[in-house]
């Protein structure tokens, strides 16, 4: 059975298609999903991300302790500062892609995708062992709930006295939020500005209808996982499952650059990794735009268009609204630049290469 998350009676009352997504009872969409992708592009969303793990390592060693565990330079984070990162296994496939928040000297919190958080904590507890450091999911005491959007700064600031303008890109702040206490972060997945507010569970739904009156004025909506798959797809932002595997390592995926060789000491997967740093990877991550109709989805193959050979894999595809024509993004053969297509149900959909992200906002 799936679980619900403590907005599960704001979702339902609110007349959400609902549906499971990583054992967890989430919200697909209210409405239409245009209306709702719109929104976050041209205002703001209101997301519930509830669903995702907060893994806090502590102790006088934890930097050290993450530095080994995960590709990152993780002990040279700034106290409020945040970076994205992964965990690798030994082979160096990609187990999970993170965010790791520095709270303080000796604290930290580790926010894992919701299918893989129970493993990344089990791994990252084993990873201490030789560390003084102490890891514990505290995912149960927290809700997480998103404001996504060119408004969202404002509607926030009706709700708190907190220095939202000074707070940088992938950095949080403790604050007080419509009277309850909150990390704000600067961080999302739509590749608009925006906040996410780690709070404790039960104080989910007051704070979900305190955003919800104040951002009214400015066009604020609740926006569902569709909605949320689309912005980031945009955006050019992967999806564990989809352009993340354990087959696949970050240099895959062309994000080597967050795979730290110049921290100290060994870590996990480095040496697997190392010798593929300057090393092409057989296949590519691009972006695709057909030039007709049809939507390249997930699994489809991507084709030679000529004879018909097969030349990548679709990860994730829909609609764009932003671009008004459907989009991809893709594993290619290196060597291929042009003249492809999608095979969709049997038909070869002619598209083009294109540089990722697809949609880049206004600053």
């Amino acid at each position: 059975m799936s679980r619900p998350t403590p907005l599960r009676d704001v979702h339902e009352a609110l007349g959400a298609t609902l549906t499971d997504f990583a054992g967890w009872l989430m919200p697909l969409r209210y409405g239409s999903e245009s209306t709702e992708h719109n929104a976050v592009r041209q205002a703001a969303g209101l997301f519930d991300l509830s669903h995702m793990g907060e893994i806090f390592v502590t102790g006088p060693q934890a930097g050290e302790a993450l530095d080994y565990a995960l590709v990152g330079y993780i002990s040279a984070l700034e106290p409020g500062r945040a970076r994205y990162t992964m965990i690798v296994d030994p082979a160096g496939g990609v187990l999970d892609d993170l965010i790791v928040y520095r709270l303080a000297d000796d604290e930290f919190m580790v926010v894992a995708n919701a299918s893989n958080y129970p493993r990344v904590a089990a791994e990252l507890a084993e990873r201490a062992t030789a560390f003084d450091a102490v890891v514990e999911d505290r995912s149960e005491q927290y809700a997480l709930i998103a404001v996504q959007g060119p408004r969202s700064r404002a509607i926030l600031g009706e709700l708190t006295d907190a220095d939202l303008g000074g707070l940088k890109y992938y950095a949080g702040l403790p604050a007080t939020v419509a009277g309850r206490d909150a990390l704000v972060a600067r961080t999302g997945y739509t590749g608009e500005d925006g906040f996410e507010l780690f709070i404790a569970a039960g104080d989910a739904e007051p704070l979900w209808a305190a955003l919800t009156e104040a951002g009214e004025p400015y066009g604020l909506r609740p926006a569902g996982l569709s909605a949320r798959d689309t912005l980031r797809l945009e955006a050019g932002m992967p999806l564990y499952g989809n352009e993340l595997s354990a087959d696949l390592t970050p240099f895959d995926a062309g994000l080597g650059r967050v795979v730290r060789f110049d921290k100290p000491g060994d870590f996990v997967g480095r040496a697997a990794l190392e010798p593929l740093k300057d090393v092409p990877p057989a296949r590519r991550l691009v972006g695709l735009v057909t030039t007709g109709r049809r939507v390249p989805r997930h699994g489809y193959p991507v084709v030679v268009a000529g004879d018909g050979a097969v030349a990548g894999v679709v990860t994730s595809g829909a609609p764009s609204a932003s671009l008004g024509k459907p989009i991809a993004m893709a594993y290619v053969d290196s060597g291929l630049s042009d003249g492809l297509a999608v095979d969709i149900r049997g038909n070869h959909e002619p598209v083009d290469i294109v540089e990722l992200p697809f949609y880049r906002r206004k600053k």
